[in-house]
């Protein structure tokens, strides 16, 4: 069997074995990596919009198959050759010292790179959007999302203990540390607000490239729109549960109901960015706003 070869990328060109190997070898770095994303973040409030991400983003990439087949071209082989090299450093690097993030960044830019190198960057750059959105399946190192997170523990619980004060709930708080009853309750990371952040974020990024794919300042609009939504449904979720423990007792807040409110509010963000975009799109076009959408 002849295989058509490139001379300027050194790579199989426009052959199904070429395709076969690529995709194999991401599979060796990506497997492993999905297992330990399994079990350490997608299993946990965390990063449980990663699956979601890596679905969708296959999906988008997978209606552009037949462009890419007919209008790709190898990339560079000196780029591939220092992409790879780089991903792959950061890959042996986070997985031999349990650094998920570089890890996982590292399976990432090698995925990307090996797109690349088949397929070339005109289209790439051409159709940016689902190799960005994708990059939210990456975890964010710990130490980052602990001190973004720490200033947002601190205006929830806040505002959730002054809401609740005014009611004549006997509630209070010192930090993070809420007070009710004879109950003391911790605002964790989860409770935060910046994990609702991310998802809802990598959320609005697909609904707004799907609804409003060429309109970008109206899109960026929704999206800036979305994050005091997630905080607001953070509040919601620590008056909830205070309420819970209050009046149930600590074992059914901190149980599956913990959880159950979690996602229950999550999905309620969703919905309430959803009926946003329909309010603003009725309120701009009163105000001679066209939203030119594909």
């Amino acid at each position: 069997m002849t295989i058509a070869v490139d001379r300027r990328a050194g790579i199989p060109s426009e052959s199904l074995l070429g395709d076969l190997v690529l995709a194999g070898a991401f599979a060796l770095l990506a497997i492993p990596t999905a297992m330990t994303l399994s079990v350490e973040t997608w299993s946990s409030e965390s990063g449980a919009q990663g699956p979601l991400v890596l679905a969708t983003g296959g999906w988008l990439l997978w209606r552009l198959r037949d462009e890419f087949k007919q209008e790709g071209k190898p990339g560079n082989f000196a780029i591939c050759i220092a992409l790879l090299v780089a991903s792959l450093a950061a890959y042996v690097f986070g997985r031999a010292f349990d650094f998920l993030t570089m890890e996982a960044g590292g399976a990432y830019l090698a995925g990307m790179t090996m797109i690349y190198a088949r397929f070339g960057g005109r289209l790439m750059i051409k159709h940016w959007f689902p190799f960005l959105y994708l990059a939210f399946a990456v975890p964010p190192p710990a130490y980052l999302l602990d001190r973004a997170t720490q200033p947002l523990k601190q205006f929830v619980s806040h505002i959730s203990t002054d809401a609740l004060a005014a009611t004549g709930l006997p509630v209070s708080r010192e930090g993070v540390t809420i007070f009710v009853g004879q109950y003391q309750l911790l605002v964790e990371d989860a409770c935060s607000g910046m994990n609702s952040i991310i998802g809802i974020i990598a959320v609005t990024l697909l609904y707004a490239h799907l609804a409003h794919r060429s309109s970008l300042r109206y899109s960026l609009l929704l999206l800036a729109l979305a994050v005091p939504i997630a905080v607001a449904a953070n509040i919601l979720r620590i008056i909830t549960l205070i309420l819970l423990t209050y009046y149930a007792g600590d074992s059914v807040a901190q149980g599956f109901l913990h959880y159950t409110a979690g996602f229950f509010l999550f999905a309620l963000a969703i919905l309430l960015v959803f009926a946003l975009d329909k309010t603003l799109r009725i309120a701009l076009s009163f105000g001679g706003f066209h939203d030119h959408t594909t």
